[in-house]
């Protein structure tokens, strides 16, 4: 979905708003996905220098856990202002994701802000043990095996440690 940025800081009077739902179908979410489309709602108020723009983002995460694999789910409701003056259009450091023409690409903004919100290393509590690299059985689930049981070095020669660390 695209907003023209541009033609609203220009001639602007009355607040614009939108609200839609986006799949992402394209994002690459490093380590988790979309569960449902995200519901979003998004605002441009006209302010005395340029607008005030307001995302509102609910989006249902689906990812394994980090430590044990197993499946979880979380919700994610945030929201993210920003103040945008006509001349930030033009600058080419211009933090949000906009066309050469100043159409601001919102599914884009999505996105971006997505990545920000969603920890990169998901858990399924805070307290999760993981698997024990032994037997690969969950530990919380009444894994009974000790680092005594686990085998030699893979390396022969860092032996010498394994000594030095009974």
């Amino acid at each position: 979905m695209q907003f023209d940025l541009q033609a609203f800081l220009d001639n602007a009077r009355v607040p614009y708003k939108a609200h839609f739902l986006t799949s992402l179908p394209q994002a690459d979410f490093t380590g988790f996905r979309l569960a449902a489309p995200a519901e979003c709602d998004f605002s441009a108020t006209p302010t005395a220098d340029g607008a005030a723009l307001l995302l509102c983002v609910k989006a249902q995460v689906e990812a394994e856990c980090a430590r044990c694999l197993e499946p979880l789910h979380r919700n994610y409701d945030f929201q993210r202002e920003y103040l945008v003056r006509p001349q930030d259009v033009e600058d080419p450091d211009f933090e949000l994701p906009c066309s050469k023409k100043g159409c601001l690409d919102l599914e884009e903004l999505v996105y971006q802000e997505l990545i920000f919100e969603v920890p990169t290393v998901l858990l399924c509590s805070p307290d999760c043990q993981g698997l024990c690299p032994v037997c690969g059985k969950k530990k919380a689930a009444g894994c009974t095996c000790r680092p005594a049981d686990s085998a030699a070095p893979a390396d022969a020669r860092l032996s010498i440690l394994k000594q030095l660390l009974s």
